[in-house]
C-alpha cells in the first residue's frame, strides 16, 4: 500500500503497513497517513479473494494486536479518518475524488482490522485498543468509550447524510459494512449477547436520534439496488507526485461476511451474480436484518425494531402516534415491487417475514394488492425447490404463506386470480391454473417431501394449518389440485 499499487502477495512486506503495525507511536497529525493512504489496492470481489487477503494480512494484524496498546496506533488511524469525514458531504458535492478516495481507504483498512480485533478479543479488551493513554495497565478512560462511539455515530452519518453517487458508492458501501462488522462480536459468544457494548452505543447517547433515517436508508438501498458503478468512475489522473491510480469497491467484504448475517453458514446457497449487481443493497439489507433482531436493553426496547414495526406509506396522511417517536414514512409501492423481485435470497424472505408479521401497516397493504401473484409465485417457488433451500428459507416462505392464509380476503382473491405456464412446476404441465389451486398444490408437495425425507412435525403442522386457513375459501379448484387433496388424504389417513 502507500503511494504505489499493491498486489495481495506484496502485503505482508509493505512498509507502511510495517509501520503502522510496528513499536513506534504514529501521531493522527504524521504525514505517514497521507502516504498510508494513497494506495490502489482493488479491494476482493469474492471471498476466494478475502481469504487470500486475510491469510497475507494476518502477521500485520498480529503484530498491531501485540503493539497497539502501547503505540495507540489504531486510535491515531480512527482519528484521521474521524477528521476526514467532516469534510465528505462537500467533497461529494465538488466531486472531489482525491479526498474520498482516502477517506475510503482508511475506512478499508479499520474494517479489515476490526474483523480480526473482534474475533480475537472481547469487548472490553477491544474497547481499550481503541486508544492510548499513559495510564496503569487495566484502567479505564472515558474517552475510549467516546471513540468507539464517535466512530459508530460517524458511520450512520455517513451512511444517511451523503448522497449516493458513484463516487461515493464504495464509501458508502464500507461504512454499512463496518457496521455490520462491530456488530459480528455475537458470532463469538455462546450465549445472546444483552449487554454489548457495541448494542449500547448503537441503542443510546449520540446514535439514537439517527434510527429512522437510518432504518429508512437502509430500506431504500435495499429497493434501489443500486449497482456498482462502472470500472470508469473509479480512475483517478496521475498525481504529479506519483499518488494511486485506482480504487476497488468493497463487495469482497460483502461476500466474505456471510458468515456475520447468516450466524455461521445457514443461509441458502450463495447467490455472489446478487451480491455482485448490488452490493449495497445486499450488506443494507443485512445491517437491517442484524440491527432489527437486536435484544432489547434493559430499559429501552430496541429503537430499530419499534421503527421498522411502525413505518407507514408515504401515501398516508394520518398523524404518528406518539409514543414512537422513530416512526417514518417510505414509499410501499417501491418496496412491494423490490420484495417480489428479491426472494432468491433469504435474507429478503426473513425481511418480508420480519415486516408481514411486525407492521400491520405493510400486512395491511400488502394483502390489499389487486398483484398478490407477484409476491405469493415467488414464496412457492421456494416451497417447490425445497431440496435446494435450507430449512430456515423453507420455513420463513411456509410461515409467510400463513401469515397470509389467515385473512379471508386473500383466500377468496387467490382463487380469482388465473395464471398462465408455470413452468417451474415440472410434475405436470399447468397451462392455465388459478393461483389458488397452485398454493395447495406446491404445499402437498411440501407435505409429501417432508413425509419421505426431513420428517419435520412443525414444518408439517404449518402446511396443514395452511391448508386448513384456505379450505373454507376453495373455489373452482384445477382438477390436478383437487385429485392431489383426495390421493393425499387417503395416502396419509
Amino acid at each position: 500500500m502507500g503511494a504505489n499499487s499493491s498486489s495481495i502477495s506484496e502485503l505482508p512486506e509493505n512498509e507502511y503497513l510495517k509501520k503502522l503495525s510496528g513499536a513506534e507511536p504514529i501521531s493522527e497529525n504524521d504525514p505517514f497517513w497521507n502516504q498510508l493512504l494513497s494506495f490502489s489496492f482493488t479491494t476482493p470481489t469474492n471471498s476466494a479473494e478475502l481469504k487470500l487477503l486475510e491469510e497475507a494480512t494476518i502477521s500485520v494484524c498480529k503484530s498491531l494486536v501485540e503493539k497497539n496498546p502501547r503505540t495507540g496506533n489504531l486510535g491515531s488511524l480512527i482519528k484521521v479518518f474521524l477528521s476526514r469525514t467532516k469534510e465528505l458531504k462537500i467533497s461529494a458535492e465538488c466531486q472531489n475524488h482525491l479526498f474520498i478516495w482516502q477517506a475510503h481507504n482508511a475506512l478499508f483498512i479499520i474494517c479489515c482490522l476490526l474483523k480480526v480485533f473482534i474475533s480475537r478479543m472481547s469487548e472490553e479488551e477491544l474497547q481499550l485498543h481503541f486508544t492510548y493513554e499513559d495510564k496503569t495497565p487495566g484502567s479505564y478512560g472515558t474517552e475510549c468509550e467516546d471513540l468507539i462511539e464517535e466512530l459508530l455515530c460517524c458511520l450512520i452519518q455517513l451512511i444517511v447524510e451523503i448522497p449516493l453517487l458513484d463516487i461515493t458508492y464504495s464509501i458508502s458501501l464500507e461504512a454499512v459494512t463496518t457496521l455490520v462488522v462491530f456488530l459480528s462480536c455475537q458470532l463469538f459468544h455462546k450465549e445472546i449477547l444483552r449487554e454489548s457494548l457495541i448494542h449500547k452505543y448503537l441503542m443510546h447517547g449520540r446514535c439514537l436520534p439517527y434510527t429512522s433515517r437510518l432504518v429508512k436508508t437502509l430500506l431504500y438501498n435495499f429497493i434501489r439496488q443500486e449497482r456498482s458503478p462502472p470500472p470508469g468512475t473509479h480512475v483517478f489522473q496521475q498525481q504529479p507526485d506519483g499518488g494511486g491510480l485506482l480504487y476497488g469497491i468493497a463487495s469482497g467484504v460483502a461476500t466474505g461476511l456471510r458468515t456475520v448475517f447468516t450466524l455461521g453458514g445457514v443461509g441458502s446457497k450463495p447467490t455472489p451474480q446478487l451480491e455482485q449487481c448490488s452490493p449495497l443493497a445486499h450488506q443494507s439489507l443485512l445491517l437491517l436484518l442484524v440491527l432489527a433482531n437486536l435484544t432489547d436493553a434493559p430499559d429501552t426496547p430496541n429503537p430499530y425494531r419499534q421503527a421498522i414495526m411502525s413505518f407507514k406509506n408515504t401515501q398516508d396522511s394520518s398523524a404518528f402516534s406518539s409514543s414512537n417517536p422513530h416512526a417514518f414514512q417510505i414509499n410501499f409501492n417501491s418496496l412491494y415491487t423490490a420484495l417480489c423481485e428479491q426472494q432468491r435470497s433469504d435474507q429478503a424472505t426473513l425481511l418480508l417475514y420480519m415486516l408481514l408479521h411486525q407492521n400491520g401497516n405493510v400486512r395491511t397493504y400488502v394483502l390489499a394488492r389487486t398483484d398478490i401473484e407477484n409476491l405469493v409465485l415467488p414464496i412457492l417457488e421456494i416451497l417447490y425447490h425445497v431440496e435446494e433451500r435450507n430449512s430456515h428459507h423453507v420455513y420463513m416462505a411456509l410461515i409467510i404463506l400463513l401469515i397470509l392464509t389467515e385473512d379471508d380476503g386473500f383466500n377468496r382473491s387467490i382463487h380469482e386470480v388465473i395464471l398462465k405456464n408455470i413452468t417451474w412446476y415440472a410434475e405436470r404441465v399447468l397451462t392455465e391454473i388459478s393461483l389458488g389451486s397452485l398454493l395447495i398444490l406446491v404445499v402437498i408437495r411440501t407435505i409429501q417431501y417432508n413425509m419421505t425425507r426431513t420428517r419435520d412435525k412443525y414444518l408439517h403442522t404449518n402446511c396443514l394449518a395452511a391448508l386448513a386457513n384456505m379450505s373454507a375459501q376453495f373455489r373452482s379448484l384445477h382438477q390436478y389440485a383437487a385429485q392431489r387433496i383426495i390421493r393425499s388424504s387417503i395416502r396419509y389417513k
